[in-house]
């Protein structure tokens, strides 16, 4: 795992600073003692538990501010959920609360890494899994190599779930540990394993019996097809270093300014994002970060119709955060955070390199040429990005975070990594979804991920709302004689549950946040306008388990007024969890929204239809969502931008041999140099 022992730094600077290895050294601790925990006891979440927007004005005027430390406990032994929050200033709990996971509707922590490991020991001890796998053909020296993917298990009210902490585990052959093993599943047979009772308490084991299929399909360079001979180096070069700079967890890049944040759910999060518009510093978002995912399987059969994990609620987004390689994940001037974090067992470690900041070039700015005058301006446009990367078992997800020199805003979700695949025999073909190799399927699924942007546009002009915006045509008449007039017909949401919170495309259905108690200089409320990629909604049947457990993504937008309670698209523990609840079940209070401290939560995603393509590794496919300036500005917050041509640009007709010539005048983004503009 991408996590190595580091020595403790107790530093901290801001309230929001996640916690540093001594802290969460120390919370452990302190639980530990006063607590009376034993050795079976489990850390499945440690992180901050972090300050409102109130308590930290109050740290702005000088008020000191406690530390906190926000515990989940597992008793290995009995399987018991508490809370635990430890002020670490006091050196004490300060308050505690057993999770009724007994109870309908159930739910259970994240699965920790010890327990996926011990999971497959269980699977792989089990006679009635190894009789299964005996049946298949399989033999037991390829019962050792198999590898075992332990799976969150979904729930549909059987006895095995209810109140239980367990796993479904499917199995795929390996030739050697090398070999890309979903290249080889073995159908029809899938363990429940309970990891408090440390066995398999259910086994399914279909009699119709799939070949497993044994084409080697390894994206080892050994398996891959000669490499190109035909790209040269592309070099990001930034000789005088970057445009931005940190001082801990805060960043500054052009006019914005914002904190880091990291935690083991959610990964990556940006606290106090705002921009210096003239002499003041003006607040966007308060909060932003991806609390929940879901990926529903189309495949009714006993291996998959259960597969819907939660890769943030019931993984751990955070936690599988990947160590970023130089020179691969990034490009250019690099600056990496290092997140300090807790295993399961409550042992301080460092996530080396686990988010990565850098800048980029991403084209045209503005541009216009008159051609009345000859007068010619072009500015390149430049982007900081903040992103990191989770591997969720067969998948890898990025997530992108950019800032534009206008103001603009954008998340965009990376989905790479290898399918869930299905055995085919011999001379069928996969109803569920698409053919990829020879006997080998891919199940038809789709992507959810859900953003929470705890939205602060002038805030402290006073509160934000959400209005609802769509194209109509009108009708003709003496106002629209030529047929030609069409109408913008809007509304300010007045409760959480008042929106349509679907994207429409004949309509251009979109959303903006105000504030309505700020004015620019044409007399409109300040905004941002929340623009929506095509994306799906949930097909799963109303009434399902599937569709009852993942309801954030039956809307692609809902506002919420701000609770502290309320941090998760799904609700606080999706695991094994019956569902209704998260979302859904917020907005049914239907709290006023307007002129209010508000959350926007969007949801978006992608379904996947598998092709030969997608194996044995996926290119990426893209998701997400922008956020505009819509009035927040008086002009383009961009004009301000320097003309400047990039040094290093050659124009190939004078130097075909790729040697430097035919450029001059400063790089992108410099002070000098007319070269990009004229008249």
């Amino acid at each position: 795992m991408p996590t190595v022992s580091a020595p403790p730094r107790t530093e901290v600077r801001h309230p929001l600073d996640p916690l540093t290895e001594a802290e969460i050294a120390s919370a452990c601790a302190i639980a530990r003692e006063q607590l009376g925990l034993t050795a079976h006891c489990r850390f499945p979440m440690v992180r901050l538990e972090e300050p409102d927007k109130a308590a930290l004005r109050a740290h702005a005027a000088g008020a000191a501010l406690p530390r906190l430390a926000f515990l989940v406990v597992l008793d290995g032994r009995t399987g018991a959920v508490h809370e635990h929050v430890v002020d670490l200033g006091a050196g004490r709990v300060a308050d505690s609360r057993l999770l009724p996971n007994r109870e309908a509707p159930y739910g259970q922590p994240a699965v920790t890494i010890e327990e996926f490991l011990r999971c497959e020991r269980i699977v792989k001890a089990d006679p009635g899994w190894r009789a299964a796998l005996r049946r298949r053909g399989i033999t037991e020296a390829e019962m050792e190599l198999a590898q075992i993917d332990p799976f969150s298990s979904g729930f549909f009210d059987n006895e095995f779930e209810r109140g239980r902490r367990i796993l479904r585990a499917i199995s795929f052959l390996r030739e050697d540990p090398q070999d890309n093993a979903y290249a080889h599943p073995i159908e029809g047979v899938v363990a429940v394993v309970d990891l408090i009772e440390n066995r398999v308490v259910d086994l399914v084991d279909d009699p119709e019996i799939v070949p497993v299929p044994r084409k080697r399909r390894g994206y080892a360079p050994s398996d891959l097809p000669p490499p190109r001979t035909d790209l040269k180096p592309l070099d990001i070069v930034q000789p005088e270093g970057p445009s931005f700079t940190v001082d801990g967890w805060h960043v500054a890049w052009q006019k914005w300014d914002f904190r880091v944040g990291f935690t083991p759910r959610e990964g990556l999060v940006l606290h106090r994002l705002g921009y210096r518009d003239g002499g003041r510093r003006r607040s966007i978002i308060h909060r932003a970060s991806v609390t929940e995912m879901v990926v529903p399987y189309a495949d009714p059969s006993n291996t998959h119709y259960w597969k819907s994990a939660f890769d943030a609620g019931e993984y751990g987004l955070g936690t599988l955060a990947n160590t970023l390689e130089l020179g691969c994940d990034c490009l250019g001037h690099i600056h990496y955070f290092d997140v300090p974090a807790a295993d399961a067992l409550g042992n301080a470690i460092v996530m080396k390199n686990a988010v990565c900041m850098h800048e980029e070039d991403y084209g045209i700015l503005w541009k216009h040429y008159e051609f009345r005058n000859g007068l010619f301006e072009v500015r390149r446009s430049r982007r900081l990005v903040i992103s990191f990367f989770a591997t969720v078992g067969n998948y890898d997800y990025g997530f992108f975070w950019y800032l534009y020199q206008d103001g603009t805003i954008q998340l965009e979700a990376k989905l790479t990594g290898i399918i869930q695949t299905a055995g085919v025999a011999p001379g069928q073909t996969y109803k569920w979804g698409g053919m990829v190799d020879e006997n080998l399927g891919g199940p038809t699924h789709q992507h959810f991920f859900n953003a929470r942007l705890h939205m602060d546009l002038d805030g402290e002009l006073g509160g934000n709302s959400v209005t609802e915006h769509e194209f109509a045509p009108r009708p003709f008449g003496p106002d629209n004689p030529y047929g030609n007039v069409f109408d913008l017909r809007s509304r300010t949401l007045a409760h959480e549950d008042d929106t349509a919170g679907l994207l429409d495309g004949p309509s251009g259905r979109f959303w903006k946040v105000i504030n309505p108690n700020a004015r620019n200089h044409v007399g409109n409320p300040t905004g941002y306008k929340l623009v929506g990629m095509p994306s799906p909604l949930m097909l799963a049947q109303e009434g399902s388990f599937v569709r009852r457990r993942g309801g954030f993504a039956t809307r692609h937008v809902w506002v919420t007024p701000y609770d502290p309670a309320e941090k998760y698209a799904s609700g606080d523990y999706p695991n094994v969890h019956a569902g209704d609840d998260g979302l859904p079940r917020y907005v049914r209070q239907r709290r006023p929204v307007e002129n209010a401290d508000i959350v926007l939560w969007h949801s978006f995603g992608h379904t996947h239809v598998c092709k030969p393509e997608d194996f044995p590794v996926m290119p990426v496919e893209y998701a997400g969502f922008t956020l505009k300036p819509n009035n927040f500005f008086d002009a383009n917050a961009a004009n301000d931008v320097p003309a400047g041509r990039n040094a290093h640009s050659v124009d190939n007709r004078a130097a075909p041999g790729g040697a430097p010539g035919g450029a001059t005048g400063a790089a992108s983004g410099g002070g000098g140099g007319g070269c990009c503009h004229g008249g």
